[in-house]
Order: structure tokens, then sequence, then C-alpha cells
């Protein structure tokens, strides 16, 4: 199998999918059934013993407690390859974020929580795919090592706090999908508004060459997700506050439960659908 073959399969997947597409049984609004949540992906390929992956380990970066590709799979046939897959959300789920920026739309809290769902079983179909081709393949999100929040930091309250063991978003990074922006979500050629996947694998995938040296090169701190923001969780001098950002969304399930969200950081501004700076 190469990266064509791959990438056309998920491909197919995501556009064929039934729970890439709100069902009647779960629809918010009945307007709302067969609503399409995700776009056709973008693709990326890092190197499991990319140095980035150590670098990751820093305390300025993730920490000591972000596990490396080959802690994830280790052994003979282990980690060679990192695919990492951003998903964009459709211009529906988009569009209908954009009207109140004061509270998530029911198109975004479908996109967050049925999307979760399809970003679980899109990483089953592709482990499936790879495994049949005779390789190993793991992907982080559905195994039960994943960690949430820094094993270091005993106070959920603390800002250093909101980490986890694996990082999809830092992984794309590494794989050349996009840089990071003023909110910490990552700016790809199809913007920042969308989820994140990634499979570790035996199978060897020709590396993707980062095109940037540094974290933040696609964004021009515009600071129009910082405005765009219900919970006044990001500033240019200070960067992110995960903390009031978890809250706010927190609270959006007083309404809402089980769904939440927010992601007015993700629309509304120049990087929602590509990278201003490219």
């Amino acid at each position: 199998m190469d990266k064509a073959d791959l990438e056309k399969a998920l491909e197919e997947y995501v556009r064929n999918s039934p729970e890439n597409y709100i069902d009647k049984t779960v629809a918010l609004r009945p307007d709302l059934t067969g609503m399409r949540i995700f776009d056709d992906p973008i693709f990326g390929y890092a190197s499991a013993e990319d140095s980035y992956f150590t670098e990751a380990k820093k305390p300025d970066v993730i920490g000591a407690h972000f596990m490396s590709p080959a802690e994830w799979l280790p052994g003979p046939g282990g980690a060679k390859t990192v695919i990492a897959i951003f998903l964009p959300f459709t211009e529906q789920v988009r569009l209908a974020n954009r009207q109140n920026l004061a509270w998530p739309a029911d198109e975004w809290l479908h996109a967050r929580i049925e999307g979760q769902v399809f970003q679980e079983l899109m990483c089953r179909f592709t482990e499936g795919l790879l495994k049949k081709e005779g390789f190993t393949a793991l992907a982080p999100m559905l195994d039960s090592r994943l960690k949430m929040g820094n094993p270091a930091v005993l106070e959920k309250t603390e800002q250093a706090f909101y980490s986890s063991n694996w990082s999809e978003r830092h992984v794309a990074y590494a794989a050349g999908l996009g840089t990071f922006g003023l909110s910490k979500g990552l700016i790809t050629k199809k913007g920042t508004a969308g989820r994140y996947i990634s499979i570790i694998t035996g199978a060897f995938f020709e590396p993707d060459k980062r095109p940037y040296t540094g974290v933040y090169d696609d964004c021009s701190f515009c600071g129009v997700c910082a405005r765009n923001c219900p919970a006044a969780a990001i500033s240019k001098e200070d960067g992110k506050n995960h903390l009031r950002c978890s809250e706010f969304v927190n609270s959006t399930k007083v309404k809402h439960a089980p769904r939440y969200g927010c992601g007015k950081c993700q629309v509304k501004v120049p990087c929602e659908t590509r990278a201003p700076k490219q």
C-alpha cells in the first residue's frame, strides 16, 4: 500500500460513511438530518523517529509525560511512520457557528460530538486497512493508555494541567500539516476549523518535509480569534488561557448535555479555511 492507495480509501470513507452525516434520530433540528460533518481530509506523514517527538517531551512544549511513537507501538514491526489526518468541517457547520459568537450553533455541537464518534470510527477503519496489509497500526486516540492532563500538575485549575500524553495537533505539526496560531489551533492549508486524528504504524511511508521552521509561522497574529472568544480566553500578550476556555466549554453542557462546544476561535477568522500567510 502506498500513500495514494491509502488516501483514496480514506477519502472514500469520509464521503460514504453514514456516520459522517447526521441521522434523524439524533438531529437537534429536523433540518439538520443528513448534514455532512467533515469535508475531504488532508494528510501528513512523519517518521516515528522524528526529532520533534523528543522535543515534545520538554516542559515548554508538552512535557515528559508525552509518549513517543515507539512508546505507543514498541517492538518488532513497531513504529516507523506517524500518519496525521486533518478533517475540515463543512461549510454548513462553519457558517452556522459564525452567526452567534456568544454561543455554539447546533451544527457545531453535532460536529463536536457526532464528529468525535466519526473520528474514532475512522481511526479503527485506518488501523484495519494497515493491519490487512500485514502492518502494525495503532491510534492513540483509542488506546486505554491515553491520559488527559499533566500528571506533574495536581490541580486542574492550573494552566499547565491542560495537556495529554499524545497531542493530535503537535503530531500534525510534526507531519507537516501546519503551524500553531494564537488560539493554539493548528493552521493547515485548509484552515483551522476541523479535527485531527493520527495513526502510528509499522508501515513505512516517506515522511513529508515540514514547509516551515517555527511553530507559529502560518499565524499573522491578527487577533481576530481573541476578539471572537466569548470567554476572553485568548490575548496577543498571553496567548490562550486553557482554564478559562475549558470553563466556558463546560458551561455549554448545562444547556446542551451531553453535547458541548464552542469553536468561535476557528470561525470568522482569516485562517478559517486557509493559511493566510501562505
